[in-house]
């Protein structure tokens, strides 16, 4: 379980969290849905690590991380997988090389014919089993997302952070995408925390839904409650509306 109290974080003179309080429980589909520069992706990098917050605590399982040191930072994170926005792949690399680079880096103890074979196996559950040698700049946007994903699964992880997964991708690979985020969670029974703009994805993926707004929760609710509810941030931002209390940022 994380458990975020009282996260807070400027960036130059704005205040992108301020006091965010966040459950995310152990093997949900969390979807955080939020106008652009709410904080969305700044919380997940928060969670990760990847920043370190103004004020406030992120408990992994109990452990408060934002006081830990580098070294032992870098332990919470092996505990991750993240799919960036972009895929974020090394062109210079071959997919098969993209995927493997966090083993032959992190669990040394694996021989390289044990990391050639989870390497083909996690290409495999994405979906792109022939294109381990191909290079990433020969790929479409969905197969990129789909080889991004595959090396975020390659340690094994316990949680996996999505930033954007569909953004880009037409409705047909976008469905593609969410297929897989419920299959993963179903298979590896992970935790997952998916950043999203797109309403309709949010509905296939998720568990839970809550709405970021000025840098805190508005909203925490179920699929089906989402759904029904009549609250005017949340109806205003399924809608895609531009009349209502959430402004533009």
């Amino acid at each position: 379980m994380i458990e975020i109290r009282g996260l807070a974080k400027r960036l130059g003179r704005r205040q992108v969290l301020e006091g965010l309080d966040l459950d995310i429980r152990t093997g949900e589909t969390l979807v955080v849905l939020g106008p652009s520069g709410t904080g969305k992706s700044v919380l997940l990098k928060h969670v990760i690590g990847l920043m370190k917050p103004d004020a406030g605590s992120i408990r992994i399982d109990g452990e408060d991380i934002v006081e830990l040191k580098e070294k032992e930072l870098n332990l919470v994170r092996r505990r991750f997988g993240m799919l960036f926005q972009g895929a974020a792949l090394f062109d210079s690399m071959t997919v098969g090389e993209n995927v493997a680079l966090a083993m032959q880096e992190h669990a040394r103890d694996m021989t390289p014919e044990e990391v050639g074979r989870r390497v083909r196996e996690r290409l495999d559950w994405v979906g792109l089993e022939e294109a381990e040698g191909m290079k990433p700049s020969s790929l479409s946007g969905g197969m990129r997302k789909r080889a991004g994903l595959a090396r975020a699964l390659a340690m094994d992880p316990e949680y996996i952070l999505y930033d954007e997964p569909t953004t880009g991708l037409d409705p047909i690979t976008a469905d593609v995408i969410n297929q897989l985020i419920r299959a993963l969670q179903k298979r590896l029974n992970v935790t997952s925390v998916v950043v999203t703009h797109d309403i309709k994805s949010a509905f296939a993926v998720a568990d839970r839904i809550v709405l970021l707004y000025e840098g805190h929760v508005v909203y925490d609710g179920t699929v089906d409650e989402t759904r029904r509810t009549d609250d005017a941030m949340v109806r205003q931002f399924l809608e895609g509306s531009s009349r209502g209390p959430i402004q533009p940022v």
